[in-house]
């Protein structure tokens, strides 16, 4: 697995994130892994009704129920 030191990430950062494969990147300080950069494979069809029956709505969530004057 490749690895980098945590400097060297922070300058490269962006053109890592564009770049990095399944296997991942480890982010090293001083020569000891400090944090492991992999990439999200989750399908995004697979979240879809994942929270169904688990958050229930209270009110109208299209209102802040303040009542408020238009003319003042």
């Amino acid at each position: 697995m490749k690895t980098i030191a945590a400097s060297k990430f922070k300058e490269q950062c962006l053109s890592l994130l564009e770049t990095i494969n399944e296997e991942g990147l480890i982010i090293t300080k001083h020569g000891k892994p400090l944090a492991k950069l992999i990439p999200i494979t989750t399908d995004s069809k697979s979240l879809i009704g994942k929270l169904k029956g688990k958050i229930k709505i209270k009110g109208n969530i299209l209102s802040t129920e303040e009542k408020w004057n238009a003319e003042s």
